[in-house]
């Protein structure tokens, strides 16, 4: 494993840039750090919002949500304010595009609910979100999925905490929080990407949320090479091949 600041030692960007290059079939695995220069703060970076503000760690809590009118009535307030809705994408999301369209990128497996692969220019068919997406609510109670626009609207005209149009059930948005298990098929079809490939791209994630962060450990198991890219330490920094430390928005880009 090699692990550097890109600004430290180019020589090691080259190692990086030859594993890249000489793969067949790459799978990016992002997380929030790939958003963070757009304008969305990560959760567990030194500005995270919960290194910030501990107890918004509940606002994604499925328990805490079902059983706390007041906090679900707080989850509205910041999905109507979510800094998602303006941001656009950024070099980190662009690079990937380069990526895909030079050829060795087959998919993106994505832990970030904000759409801005897509929007970068992505194919849809290629994002695989793992927790799921911003742009949609579904009814705990009936599973009717719907934009999410729609709900902020109500939200704006005075409906704190929306219920279910279909059932009166209650509303979220359409991603995983803690206590929820993550859809089968779409792990499922992360895991086939990831066996297939000879390369992981880890890019932009604390790698401390499963099952998610087990695909690294998964891929360097069927003999892929990793190579890590991230702001801070990772607990599969050990497998990696390389690890490159900075700002996603010159690392990425770096590699392309």
């Amino acid at each position: 494993m090699v692990s550097m600041n890109p600004a430290d030692d180019p020589s090691q960007v080259r190692t990086a840039q030859s594993l890249v290059s000489g793969a067949r079939r790459v799978v990016a695995l992002t997380g929030a750090g790939v958003s963070t220069e757009s304008g969305i703060p990560d959760f567990r970076g030194p500005d995270g919002v919960w290194t910030r503000d501990p107890d918004a760690q509940r606002l994604s809590n499925i328990h805490d949500y079902l059983a706390d009118p007041k906090l679900r009535r707080r989850s509205w307030q910041a999905r109507l304010n979510h800094p998602g809705w303006q941001a656009q994408p950024n070099a980190a999301h662009r690079a990937l595009v380069t990526l895909a369209r030079s050829g060795p990128l087959r998919a993106i497996v994505t832990q970030n609910v904000d759409g801005l692969h897509q929007r970068a220019g992505s194919d849809p068919e290629t994002v695989i979100e793992l927790h799921g997406t911003l742009y949609e609510t579904e009814c705990l109670t009936c599973n009717e999925h719907r934009g999410m626009r729609e709900a902020l609207d109500r939200v704006a005209a005075g409906e704190a905490d929306p219920p279910c149009l279909v059932c009166g059930g209650i509303l979220k948005s359409a991603t995983i929080s803690f206590g929820q298990a993550l859809d089968a098929a779409v792990l499922s079809r992360a895991r086939a990407e990831v066996e297939a490939c000879d390369l992981l791209l880890a890019a932009g994630s604390s790698l401390s949320v499963h099952p998610a962060a087990g695909l690294v450990g998964f891929a360097a198991g069927n003999g892929a090479r990793v190579v890590v890219c991230n702001a801070t330490e990772t607990p599969y920094d050990d497998v990696a091949d390389v690890v490159l430390r900075g700002s996603l928005g010159e690392v990425l880009p770096s590699l392309v």
